[in-house]
């Protein structure tokens, strides 16, 4: 036992003062330091940690303590005390193992055991006690804390006491007594932790006893002031030392780590960073600068940097200082080789250097912090403010500049433009500061290597020149890529919007390969663009070999000497600076993409604009019933054209009055509505437009959202009047069938309408606003004639009796019931007069009335009165309508959530990337390549630190093996950069092909459901990134991690006892990451998610832009954008403030990795280590900061980066149609040679889950017949078409064609033997010829024979280039009939037997239908037509009519004898279109 206690005590050498032995039992127990004392207190640090030991069991065993969710935030106090007295017990371990590290030195053994054990007994009680209380009090039972807490109390309590009164008696204070003392202060905290929180709960839990429910109240009544202090982020409140310590940020991380973080968990950006703030700022200045100088266009670009200068010299502030404290570690680094070698100055230099360390280090990293911080928010604020710029642009550009910018294009800017400008910022300061930081690097090497440093310096600008010429190539390159990749965009947007036509026509397999060729130029630019990176990262990767290469050959030839202390100083410096100099390629990359964006976007923000604020004024006394009035007005589309679109217009209308526009195709009846609406410019005489329009638009525009946001369009809801909307609207019928009513999700472009209800709720939207002149364009052209009969009498003729009407209308039977009726051809008006009188004057409009009688056959029937079809009394309808409004729920609506990965999903999209194309192999060379080339540079290093100072070893042979094995790792870097182009290459290609098959290949319904700009940001941006950026980050953050646990590696195996510390801090570190990738993730997931909603709104008010400005919406579309911007600018805020937030975090620890490594130095005697392994190591674990930054940056950028591979992934699986061909049942050749088509039993639903639209119908179309199919809207006309060409497929029954069942046949097989002139007529971009025949199948003689039967050769004729004119986006230079009868000329090209019109008829004028019919009549003549009719006299010479009800057949016979029965359909519609037309004719 007494050997025991020797060991632990040593030999009793105490002494008082006055020598004598002090062996009294008084001094035994008084004195802090005696034996007993210390085995006292050893004894009280194993009780602590037992009773917390119980603490710990007891809690897990029991119920854990239900914790408020206010509470659940840390309080200040402990946050005080978590960290006071996690300090203190780090203060007593490390004095521990400095006790330890001198006992071992001095006596080369371990006895005593006393004053060491104590310590790092001490400090890891105090360690877990305190941080368990403070941090985790919370999760402890009450009783057994509150005790823990009072014995840690009188512990302390006891400690200070001994330790006062030992201080006293022996004068003198040593490190143990300090830190005895202030255990007492952190007792003190710990107990105020453990009963604060328990107050809060006790209160908490009088309120659930008051009252069961208490907690739901006060939650009513407190929760919209709670939450509005949550929506703000807590940044805009955030104290000075919380925005340097990113301490604001830590609720959002824990919220991230507890739950998956959703869109409403993510707070709102501060007032100054909102899209609003941000362009408002930028439109002040720019006025500013229109001021100054009002004869110049002010330059965007400086009207940006006049915006945020304050900001971006705040932001150089801190670049300056982290480059200047970063310079300071070389200069550390030789005085600590010095005090190594025992040159020190005085006598605690070691101590402070170490010091001196960790502190330099510190502050580089906070000001890092702060630079990265502020310009990125700087970077998001200038995007902002460009995307509303862009989108402000838009609503009010010309038309002559439309053309130059297409919708891709527009889009494009916002998308990719945009996002590339706003990241410049965070690189702008990277210009300046790398050149800098070399001046400062050339100081540093001339103090240690003197004139070699030159030998440097002309390697460094020699690799700086050869950079130039690459950098020049680059440029060019990527400009060449962003054209080529707008070129596919345009084909890719442009076949994705009309893939329903590509699919009726079979064309998909065509326009896929359209799209592959501009991909394949678009390869050849990326792979251009990729190698000049690869030589450029060669370069600059390579530099530091060379540079260290040049200066030791210097130094061998200039004769310097060479030690440790300059050659490591010198390998220090090139190490710091090499991470910036590598950075210089991508900078240059950053700069040019930024410029050529920049570029892009001012050259847009500076097109012109429309100039129609002087077409509409207000209404004066004088002229108060006057609403349009143009005197010999001329009007063109084109700028300085010899011959406007518009020629001697003079017209003058009055509220009240109905004005009908007709004539024939393209005589400029759309373009008078557009002058009036001041869309064209006014080239001569005057308009004037008075009050307020509403415009209904030829082709419909539906905003993606509910039925009702569409008709209130921004309007306040008038119940009354809403509903009156309705049904002069003739809509209620329509919403009853709808699932939700109108409260159903619309999708992108209202693709779950037909025709018909489109348009009609676009007249509800132009009604409901109650406007003062209403411009009609040809609104009843797709609805069918009883629709149009009482829309016309309730709409028109009834709702708008008090307003100005103008209606541009291809019916002749509406026309008797106007005031006056305008007579256009070629872009002239040439008579207006009433009907009656019009007709006995103008041989013209007596010809298109007579089209009209023609078209209409000559089968009159009797007379019928049209009053009793108000069947159904309105009050019924409204009162089944009003109570079907409460039944609505949200349930599965058409549009989807866009889908997001959710969690962690690991190496999964890792793996989707490499699995592409020999992945796996080529990403293994390039990893592979920069490990061997870090263990080439770690073998140069240890070969200079081991032999620097060796006498036996030559200054050539130390020289030149460092320089052979330099070469030899610059060739494996060489490797590592072409292997990542070409897996990035193959990899593209890979994704891209399955992305476009999968796409090509999907089902209409697909389409259906998926707005459109969820697909084109898929192959905009995430094709871009995916591209460009991920095969790069990939091996960047691959190699920056490497970089990182090498240079670790390196200070541990050097002072191993650093594990110590490095150890936990690695530890710590990977905790850290996980804790911040959680939310990071789902950061950057939201911001996708909420990128494409910025791109879908631009996209549809694009399109939507006329009928915005007509409405005078365009602010409130402004602000919906801005809000929309704002949505998506939070999530990226707050994920690249986290990012930050991580690396200020993991720097401080590395820091701390440092310091240590340098205090073991200092301690351990001198000559433990060689000074040259000393400085290998320093200057291995100066750059650790800056290596563990770059590898947690790029970790985090290709977390990023690699979501746009998850979100290609998405579209790259979906379900395809049924195969193309299939080889072994295909049909012959002539197939369909007779064209009898059966239809058996026929069910069809658009998906699983939905009821039948066709329910059940069988019936035989014999070959060479015309069949009409007839019915009300949405009976399932245009359906039953799909199932033919098998866009939907049958649920059930079947379609026979000649005898072969047409689901066994390929899709290609089936469509390509069809002809069909489909409901809308679409035109591509491209010339007249590819238009007819993008197959290239036909000759030059042929499409001219069919333009002729089309009657469009002269029309083709007077355009210059003849086939090869030009057809823009849309073919919105052809008019609406033109565009049909294009159609119609593929058709005559294809010459099918089986022929389909899908309501063909319904946009063009009677004259233009005359053309077709009688075309159709004579060159289908043996044929069988199938034509899907909305106007009546369309079928009247069919051989049989199909009408179809609600899905079901109702009959199927020839017309005339369905017109003797009593209860036919066909009849009662025939019945109601001629009612119409003659009560048309007798007003």
């Amino acid at each position: 036992m007494e050997h025991l206690w020797t060991m632990f005590c040593g030999e009793p050498a105490c002494s008082d003062s006055d020598g004598k032995p002090c062996n009294s039992t008084f001094w035994h127990l008084t004195h802090p330091s005696s034996c007993i004392n210390q085995a006292m207190i050893i004894c009280f640090d194993i009780l602590l940690s037992i009773m917390l030991l119980f603490n710990m069991i007891q809690k897990s065993s029991s119920k854990t303590v239900g914790i408020p969710a206010r509470f659940r935030h840390r309080s200040a106090l402990q946050t005080a005390s978590a960290v006071f007295n996690g300090c203190l017990g780090l203060v007593y371990l490390c004095f521990g193992i400095w006790i330890l590290e001198e006992k071992l030195r001095k006596t080369q053994t371990l006895l005593p055991f006393n004053w060491w054990l104590l310590a790092l007994f001490q400090g890891c009680t105090w360690l877990l006690v305190g941080l368990t209380v403070s941090l985790r009090g919370n999760r402890l039972l009450k009783t057994p804390l509150r005790l823990l807490s009072i014995l840690a109390l009188i512990f302390a309590v006891i400690l200070c006491v001994l330790s006062i009164f030992a201080a006293i008696l022996n004068e003198i204070v040593t490190v143990n007594i300090v830190l005895n003392v202030l255990s007492l202060p952190g007792a003190i905290l710990l107990l105020l932790c453990a009963y604060k929180r328990y107050k809060h709960e006790d209160g908490e839990q009088d309120t659930n006893e008051n009252g069961l429910y208490a907690p739901l109240n006060a939650e009513a009544n407190g929760s919209a002031k709670v939450d509005y202090n949550a929506q703000v982020t807590p940044f805009s409140t955030a104290g000075f030392l919380s925005k340097f310590s990113f301490w604001w940020l830590n609720p959002l991380m824990r919220k991230g780590r507890e739950k998956t973080l959703q869109e409403e968990d993510i707070p709102k950006l501060r007032e100054a960073e909102k899209a609003e703030s941000c362009y408002l700022l930028f439109l002040e200045q720019l006025n500013r600068q229109k001021q100054a100088k009002p004869s110049s266009q002010p330059s965007i670009l400086k009207t940006i940097i006049l915006c945020h200068w304050k900001e971006i010299l705040v932001s150089g502030f801190f670049a300056l200082v982290k480059i200047l404290t970063v310079s300071s570690g070389p200069l550390l680094l030789n005085a600590f080789i010095l005090v190594a070698e025992g040159k020190g100055s005085f006598k605690y230099e070691g101590y402070l250097l170490a010091i001196s360390l960790f502190f330099a280090k510190s502050l580089e990293s906070l000001s890092q912090r702060q630079w990265y911080f502020r310009s990125r928010l700087i970077g998001l604020k200038v995007r902002s403010l460009l995307t509303a710029a862009i989108y402000k642009k838009q609503l009010r550009l010309s038309n002559a500049a439309r053309l130059m910018h297409s919708s891709g294009e527009i889009t494009n800017y916002v998308t990719v433009d945009a996002y590339r400008i706003g990241e410049f910022p965070f690189w702008f300061h990277q210009t300046w500061t790398t050149s800098l930081q070399l001046c400062f690097a050339l100081i540093i090497l001339v103090r240690a290597v003197g004139l070699a440093t030159i030998a440097a310096l002309v390697v460094i600008i020699l690799t700086v020149l050869c950079n130039t010429p690459l950098a020049k190539l680059q440029h060019r390159f990527q400009s060449k890529l962003m054209t080529a990749q707008d070129e596919r965009l345009k084909a890719s947007s442009e076949a994705l919007i009309s893939m329903k036509v590509l699919k009726l026509y079979a064309w998909e397999s065509h326009f896929k390969k359209v799209i592959e060729n501009l991909r394949a130029v678009e390869y050849k630019w990326l792979s251009a663009v990729q190698l000049r990176k690869a030589y450029n990262g060669f370069l600059f990767w390579s530099s530091p070999v060379l540079v260290s290469a040049a200066t030791f050959g210097a130094c061998y030839f200039l004769k310097i000497p060479l030690h440790a202390s300059n050659v490591f100083t010198f390998v220090a410096t090139l190490r710091l600076v090499q991470d910036p100099i590598r950075s210089i390629p991508d900078v240059i990359g950053i700069v040019i993409q930024a410029n050529v964006a920049l570029k892009r976007v001012v050259k847009f923000l500076e097109a012109p604009e429309l100039q129609s604020a002087n077409v509409r004024q207000k209404r004066h006394m004088e002229n108060a019933d006057l609403a349009v009035s143009i005197k010999s007005g001329g009007f063109s589309w084109e700028e300085n054209s010899s011959k406007p679109t518009l020629r001697n217009i003079t017209l003058e209308v009055t509220i009240g009055e109905k004005v009908a526009v007709c004539g024939e195709v393209g005589s400029g009846k759309s373009t008078l509505l557009a002058a009036i609406l001041g869309e064209v410019p006014n080239v001569q005489g005057s308009i004037q437009v008075f009050g307020k329009i509403a415009y209904v638009s030829q082709t419909a525009w539906i905003q993606t959202g509910t039925i009702q946001d569409n008709i209130l369009f921004g309007s306040a809801m008038d119940r009354q009047r809403y509903e009156e909307t309705l049904e002069k609207c003739s809509l209620v019928k329509d919403l009853e069938l709808m699932p939700y009513g109108d409260l159903t999700e619309i999708g992108e472009r209202g693709v779950n309408l037909s025709g018909g209800q489109k348009q009609r709720i676009q007249l509800a939207r132009a009604l409901y606003q109650d406007a003062d002149i209403y411009l009609l364009d040809d609104p009843f052209s797709a609805v069918d004639a009883h629709t149009a009969t009482s829309l016309f009498n309730d709409y028109v003729m009834e709702a708008l009796s008090g307003k100005a009407v103008l209606l541009v209308t291809h019916q002749v039977d509406f026309l008797p019931a106007f005031n006056s009726v305008l007579l256009m051809s070629d872009g002239e008006i040439l008579q207006a007069a009433p009907y009656h009188q019009l007709l006995a004057s103008s041989q013209e409009f007596q010809d298109l009335v007579d089209a009209h009688k023609e078209t209409a056959g000559s089968g009159r029937v009797a007379e019928v009165n049209s009053s009793d079809k108000h069947g159904t009394s309105t009050r019924e309808i409204k009162k089944s309508y009003v109570d079907k409004q409460f039944k609505i729920s949200k349930g599965d609506q058409l549009i989807k959530q866009e889908e997001r990965e959710r969690g962690d999903i690991g190496f999964k999209p890792y793996i989707q990337y490499l699995n592409q194309d020999k992945g796996f192999l080529f990403f293994s060379i390039s990893a592979l390549s920069h490990l061997l080339f870090v263990g080439g540079q770690i073998s140069q290093n240890s070969w200079m630190a081991a032999s620097v100072d060796n006498p036996n070893v030559s200054p050539l042979k130390l020289i030149a093996v460092y320089l052979v094995i330099g070469f030899f790792s610059t060739l494996l870097l060489l490797c590592r950069s072409l292997s990542i182009v070409t897996l990035g290459i193959r990899s593209s290609k890979s994704l891209f092909s399955q992305l476009l098959n999968s796409l090509f290949r999907a089902p209409m319904s697909f389409y259906d459901s998926t707005p459109l700009g969820r697909i084109l940001s898929r192959v905009s941006v995430d094709l871009s990134i995916v591209d460009l950026d991920v095969p790069f980050s990939l091996i960047f953050a691959v190699g920056a991690t490497i970089n990182a646990y090498s240079n670790l590696g390196v200070l541990a195996v050097v002072t191993w006892q650093v594990l110590f510390v490095s150890v936990p801090v690695i530890y710590a570190a990977i905790c850290l990451q996980k804790y911040y990738f959680s939310t990071a993730k789902e950061l950057m997931r939201i911001n996708g998610t909420t990128k494409s909603l910025v791109a879908n709104h631009l996209a549809e008010s694009i399109a939507g832009a006329v009928t915005i400005r007509a409405f005078e919406e365009e602010e409130r579309f402004f602000a919906k954008n801005l809000h929309l911007v704002d949505t998506n600018a939070s999530p990226f805020f707050h994920s690249f403030a986290a990012n930050e937030w991580l690396i200020q975090r993991l720097e401080t620890l590395s820091a701390t990795v440092l310091a240590s490594a340098a205090l073991c130095m200092v301690l351990l005697p001198p000559g433990t280590f060689s000074s040259g392994f000393i400085g290998m190591a320093l200057s291995y674990g100066l750059s650790l900061n800056m290596s563990l930054v770059f590898s947690i940056q790029n970790q985090c950028t290709i977390a990023n980066y690699i979501i746009s591979v998850e979100r290609l992934n998405q579209y790259m699986y979906i379900p395809s149609e049924a195969p193309e061909v299939i080889e072994e049942n295909r049909p012959p050749s002539n197939w369909p040679a007779v064209g009898k088509v059966d239809i058996c039993d026929l069910q069809i639903r658009y998906r699983p889950d939905t009821p039948f639209v066709l329910r059940g119908i069988s019936c035989t179309f014999q070959g060479g017949h015309k069949i009409g199919i007839v019915g009300r809207t949405g009976s399932g006309k245009t359906t039953l078409i799909s199932a033919l060409f098998r866009l939907v497929e049958p649920a059930g029954g079947k379609i026979t064609v000649d005898g072969i069942d047409i689901c066994t046949i390929g899709l290609h097989d089936l469509r390509s033997r069809f002809g069909v002139i489909p409901q809308d007529p679409t035109l591509f971009n491209g010339t007249v010829r590819y238009n007819l025949d993008p197959l290239s199948q036909h000759t030059d003689q042929e499409i001219w024979k069919v333009l002729d039967k089309c009657q469009l050769r002269e029309a083709v004729q007077e355009k210059e280039e003849g086939l090869d004119s030009l057809v823009v986006e849309d073919g919105s230079n052809w008019s609406m009939g033109q565009r049909q009868l294009f159609c119609l000329g593929r058709a005559l090209l294809r010459r099918s037997r089986i022929l389909v019109l899908d309501e063909a008829t319904a946009s063009i004028d009677n004259a233009t239908d005359l053309i077709l019919q009688k075309t159709i009549r004579t060159e289908f003549a043996d044929c069988t037509v199938i034509t899907v009719a909305h106007r009546i006299p369309t079928v009247m010479d069919c051989t049989m009519v199909l009408a179809i009800s609600d899905g079901k057949l109702v009959e199927y016979d020839e017309p005339r004898k369905l017109m003797e029965r009593e209860d036919s359909l066909f009849g009662q519609l025939v019945k109601e279109y001629w009612s119409h037309y003659q009560s048309a004719e007798s007003h």
